[in-house]
């Protein structure tokens, strides 16, 4: 059975987010996290069931967000190189306008217990199934080194980004995220491409 959605969860789950960045997830008690959504404590328990389930929620309700919003931005690009371009972009660029969201899933995510981590885990499948496509795209398209292991540069892609991410979390935002998206991508591309690509003037 589904969960309650409605305007009531959409401000828990972005409370939650609030909350978490601001105090940490040890520190975030439900009550809190109600106050700032403005609803009674008891109100919480009817659409979550615990705090862990409050965090596994919103990563999972914004990573949706994000993974469908990407998938449609990449619908429009003609190249699967801009459409590698266009994920990274997006990635740092969804997250640099959301300070707190990016702390949640940078840091506070990292610290949780063993079952939120394999949640999470399991939350992420999605964007690496968009990762993985990517690369199968660009490898039968002979734009990509059809040698490549999939799952191998998927990992390589989406732990370049995230770590990216991750310093400009913990450099406290001090400089712009997004344009750091070019020369992430071209890094990538250099291990990408086919080899006669490689070759190819340009």
């Amino acid at each position: 059975m589904g969960k309650k959605r409605g305007q009531k969860y959409d401000k828990i789950i972005d409370a939650a987010v609030k909350v978490i960045a601001e105090n940490g997830y040890h520190h975030s008690q439900v009550s809190k996290i109600a106050k700032e959504a403005g609803v009674a404590d008891g109100t919480i328990y009817l659409y979550f069931k615990n705090k862990e389930d409050i965090l596994i929620s919103l990563f999972e309700e914004k990573m949706g967000v994000f993974v469908d919003y990407i998938k449609g931005k990449i619908l429009d690009a003609t190249s699967i190189e801009d459409k590698l371009y266009i994920l990274i972009h997006m990635h740092l660029s969804q997250l640099e306008k959301d300070h707190d969201l990016a702390l949640v899933t940078q840091l506070e995510l990292r610290q949780s217990n063993i079952s939120i981590r394999f949640k999470v885990n399991e939350v992420l499948k999605g964007y690496l199934g968009l990762i993985d496509s990517i690369i199968e795209e660009g490898k039968q398209e002979g734009e990509f080194d059809p040698d490549i292991d999939t799952r191998m540069m998927r990992q390589v892609i989406f732990g370049s980004i995230d770590e990216v991410v991750t310093n400009w979390v913990m450099k406290d935002h001090r400089y712009d995220l997004a344009p750091l998206a070019e020369s992430l991508h071209k890094f990538l591309m250099k291990g990408l491409k086919a080899p006669q690509r490689m070759e190819e003037p340009r």
